[in-house]
């Protein structure tokens, strides 16, 4: 039988994933992949043999090691594992499996607990940026019982603060990556912007939808799911990332004007299949772009705090709450703060047994 790895299974906010230390996986970035392929149970659209859910928010992996970097507790590295397809990528961060990855760090020992709560510093390797989680450790244990409860996720769990730092450019290298509010692709007119996750922004109305779709009713439009893979292939060129046919990113949002009390509708695709939620840096980008006057969105937005603040932003399973503050009052708009409120569970902490797998092509 192959030898077993340690490993934590977490829910971080609306996804789950397997959590690793950097020390318990191959460092070979071949092996690494092809370790984390047979984890996941992928290729296969049920993930039989595996941990992996046959979503793509519940095919995910966080490796943490402590960090080299000074004011830094631990380095967080994400991959996005494929289901039906042997992929890997890790082209993009991740703020739900992000919420796990200070509880984890202390449960392994990377950082003491404080004796109510504790602040962990982390470095997402993906793209360099920074991010302060806080939370309750009681007598120096992680508490995940609590009150605070995420859309998309049906039981209330102990809140983790997420506090961002550079997230401009976390994957292009600026905000606006074509140095423009709008673009013109495909007849659609879009706003292009990474601000924690490069994203194409498009009005749900010149799609011919209401913006309040299901996320049924989203997965069975086959004509929308080509339309909105080609949008964001060709976007991907647009923001400098080359060919993104294989990779998870850009994510494409659909904006509306809210139906409840949120600020915006938005329904997000990863990369060309619905989101049931909406991933956290997903967002953070979309609220930014629709905070800009003259951008997609601006105009659909309800009661927008000018210059942001907290944002309730609708999907299909609820709301997300995030924090976004930005200055366009000068010719090149910029991001002053970000950051968001989240939860995270320990499911088990045990080990894995990676089946044979298949190779990489």
């Amino acid at each position: 039988m192959t030898a077993g790895t340690r490993c934590m299974l977490m829910r971080g906010g609306t996804s789950r994933g397997a959590y690793f230390l950097a020390e318990d996986v191959p460092t070979d970035p071949a092996e690494r992949d092809e370790f984390l392929l047979r984890v996941m149970g992928t290729p296969d659209p049920r993930q039989i043999d595996g941990l992996g859910g046959a979503t793509t928010v519940t095919s995910k992996v966080a490796i943490v090691s402590p960090s080299r970097q000074d004011d830094v507790d631990v380095d967080y590295h994400f991959f996005q594992v494929g289901v039906a397809e042997p992929t890997i990528s890790d082209r993009q961060n991740c703020g739900n499996i992000l919420a796990g990855v200070g509880p984890f760090a202390v449960e392994r020992g990377l950082v003491s607990a404080g004796a109510e709560r504790t602040e962990v510093r982390i470095r997402m390797v993906n793209t360099g940026g920074l991010v302060t989680a806080e939370f309750a450790t009681p007598g120096g244990r992680v508490d995940y019982d609590g009150d605070t409860t995420l859309a998309g996720v049906p039981q209330s769990a102990a809140p983790i603060t997420l506090r961002f730092a550079d997230l401009e450019g976390s994957v292009t290298g600026a905000l606006l990556p074509t140095g423009q509010l709008r673009d013109e692709i495909d007849g659609l007119t879009v706003t292009l912007i990474d601000n924690g996750m490069p994203a194409v922004i498009v009005a749900a109305d010149e799609l011919g939808l209401t913006g309040h779709e299901s996320h049924a009713e989203l997965a069975a439009d086959e004509a929308l799911l080509n339309r909105i893979d080609s949008l964001r292939i060709k976007a991907g060129e647009l923001m400098g990332m080359g060919d993104v046919t294989a990779l998870s990113v850009p994510k494409t949002a659909i904006v509306a004007p809210p139906a409840g009390d949120g600020m915006i509708s938005v329904r997000s695709f990863i990369p060309r299949q619905p989101h049931q939620a909406i991933g956290v840096f997903g967002a953070i980008s979309v609220v930014t772009g629709v905070l800009l006057d003259g951008a997609v969105g601006h105009e659909l937005a309800a009661a927008m705090p000018s210059g942001g603040g907290l944002i309730a932003v609708e999907h299909p399973s609820g709301v997300l709450q995030v924090d976004v503050r930005v200055d366009d009052s000068a010719d090149t708009p910029r991001v002053l703060s970000g950051g968001a409120v989240s939860t995270a569970r320990k499911i088990f902490d045990g080990t894995v047994f990676p089946g044979p797998g298949q190779r990489l092509p």
